[in-house]
């Protein structure tokens, strides 16, 4: 990798992990942090670049009156239909990719590291294009499923069924080159952070594979 090429880390995990805490504290430590999930919003609000392509693929009922993708009924859709699931990741993922793309481009100048956000970057190799390192955060089931209800009010049933659609925690660990086990206390989760930290600042370390 030149010193002109990104350097770029993708964060993924289940649902419930704790991958938006790790992002903060990796913020923190000086890190610019990318999150596909808020581009995902931004592209769904109303007026937002997917909803034309949302309206078209399944309707004016998956809309709130508002204009914005009606999003507890569009899960409750995907998650009981692959082929909902694939057309709406289809509309979304080719436009979360660019606006990615441009970010990385302008961060890297202004941070010593990029961290790529995306729950789904496993399974999408555009994604895992991008990124030099695959950062894992990792945790018991119980836990993913108590920080969901906790912050969402989803039930547990419905929480179980998400992570059976996701991919296996074992795959995951698998495949990841970096792992963040967050079972423990919040000073055990920096600490591990301030380690892979200045690992990533090891311009040797971040290699293209």
């Amino acid at each position: 990798m030149s010193l002109h090429e990104p350097r770029c880390v993708g964060l993924t995990g289940g649902i419930g992990c704790g991958k938006s805490t790790v992002a903060r504290l990796f913020e923190a430590q000086g890190a610019r942090i990318i999150d596909t999930d808020a581009i995902a919003h931004q592209l769904t609000q109303p007026g937002g670049l997917a909803i034309a392509a949302i309206l078209a693929g399944f309707g004016a009922d998956y809309l709130t009156p508002e204009g914005a993708m009606d999003r507890n009924k569009m899960r409750r859709r995907v998650f009981a239909d692959r082929d909902a699931k694939s057309k709406l990741e289809n509309i979304l993922h080719p436009m979360i990719l660019e606006i990615s793309k441009i970010h990385i481009n302008q961060y890297v100048t202004l941070s010593p590291y990029v961290i790529l956000m995306a729950p789904l970057l496993l399974e999408c190799p555009d994604f895992l294009k991008l990124v030099q390192r695959v950062l894992l955060v990792n945790c018991t089931e119980q836990h993913q499923i108590s920080r969901v209800m906790q912050r969402s009010g989803i039930d547990e049933s419905q929480i179980r069924a998400i992570i059976a659609l996701q991919m296996p925690a074992t795959e995951r660990l698998a495949r990841a080159d970096d792992i963040i086990q967050n079972d423990g206390t919040i000073d055990d989760l920096e600490n591990q952070i301030s380690s892979l930290h200045q690992h990533y600042l090891n311009n040797n370390y971040l290699t293209a594979s």
